[in-house]
C-alpha cells in the first residue's frame, strides 16, 4: 500500500491546507487546491527519487501539471473573488460563518480529515507509479476526461462572473447555465472521474480501490451537498422571482439532461 508515500504526501497536504485554521471555510475551498497541488508535485518527486517513473516520464509529468493547473485555478479563483468582491465575502459570511471561531478541537478533526480526503484524491497519481504500471491508453483517456471538466469549470465560473457583472442581482441562466444550474459542480465531478479512471489499470489491492474509490464518492457527495446548499440560498433570495422559479423547476441542478432539479424540499 505505500504506507511511507502516503504519510509523506498526508503530512504535506495537511500543512497546505492548514490555512483553515484562519477561517475554517478555508480548508475546504483555498486550502484544498493548494493541496492538491501540493501533493501532486509530492508524489512526482517521490517517483523520481524512489525509480518509479518506468518509460512513462511523460505521462507522469501531463498528470502533475494536470492536478497543479487544477489547484492553481481554484486557489487563485477563490483568492481573487474573495479580495476582489466585497458582495461575495458578505455571502459566504452569511452562508458559513465562517467569521465564527469554531472550537480548536473541531477545527484539527475538520483539518484532519480534509488532509486525509485530498491524501486519497490524488493517490491514483502514486499507485500508477508506485506499482510500476507501464500502459497509457487508459490514464491518456482518464487526462483527457479531466481536462474536459477542468476546462468547464473554468468556463463556467467565468460565465457566472460576466452574468453577475452585468447583473448582480440575478442568478446566472445563460449559456452554460442554461444546460445545468451548477455547471462548475458539474465540472468539479468530471474531473474527479478522468482522475479515478486513470487509475483503472492499475490499482492493486483493496486498500487502493477503496482509497480510490471513497475518495471519489466523497467528492461526489460534497459537489451534490454544495449544490443543495446554493439552491437553499438562491431558494431563500429568489424564491418569489416567478423566473427563477421557472428557471429551476426545468434545469437540471448539477448532471446535465438528468432530471433532478431540486435537491431541497418545495
Amino acid at each position: 500500500m505505500f504506507w511511507n508515500y502516503l504519510l509523506i504526501i498526508f503530512i504535506v497536504c495537511a500543512i497546505l491546507c492548514a490555512v483553515g485554521f484562519y477561517r475554517f471555510v478555508y480548508f475546504l475551498s483555498i486550502g484544498y487546491g493548494f493541496a492538491i497541488a501540493g501533493g501532486s508535485i509530492t508524489i512526482c518527486i517521490l517517483a523520481f527519487l524512489h525509480g518509479m517513473t518506468g518509460s512513462l516520464t511523460w505521462l507522469l509529468a501531463i498528470q502533475t501539471i494536470l492536478f497543479v493547473a487544477y489547484g492553481a485555478r481554484l486557489s487563485g479563483f477563490l483568492l481573487y473573488r474573495e479580495i476582489k468582491n466585497a458582495a461575495y465575502r458578505k455571502t459566504l459570511r452569511a452562508a458559513t460563518g465562517n467569521d465564527k471561531k469554531l472550537p480548536i478541537f473541531v477545527s484539527l478533526c475538520i483539518w484532519l480529515y480534509v488532509a486525509v480526503l485530498y491524501t486519497a484524491q490524488v493517490s491514483p497519481l502514486l499507485f500508477r507509479f508506485a506499482n510500476g504500471s507501464e500502459d497509457f491508453i487508459v490514464p491518456v483517456i482518464g487526462v483527457v476526461v479531466s481536462v474536459l471538466g477542468l476546462i468547464l469549470e473554468a468556463t463556467a465560473d467565468k460565465q457566472k462572473s460576466q452574468q453577475k457583472k452585468s447583473n448582480p442581482d440575478k442568478v446566472a441562466t445563460e449559456q452554460l447555465y442554461r444546460i445545468v444550474r451548477c455547471p462548475n459542480y458539474f465540472g468539479e465531478i468530471v474531473f474527479w472521474t478522468g482522475i479515478f479512471i486513470s487509475g483503472l489499470t492499475t490499482y492493486a489491492g483493496i486498500g487502493q480501490w477503496l482509497t480510490a474509490i471513497l475518495a471519489y464518492i466523497a467528492i461526489i457527495y460534497i459537489m451534490f451537498n454544495g449544490a443543495k446548499r446554493l439552491e437553499k440560498r438562491q431558494m431563500e433570495r429568489y424564491g418569489n422571482d416567478a423566473a427563477f422559479k421557472a428557471y429551476t423547476d426545468k434545469t437540471p441542478i448539477i448532471i446535465p439532461f438528468l432530471p433532478i432539479y431540486h435537491l431541497n424540499k418545495q
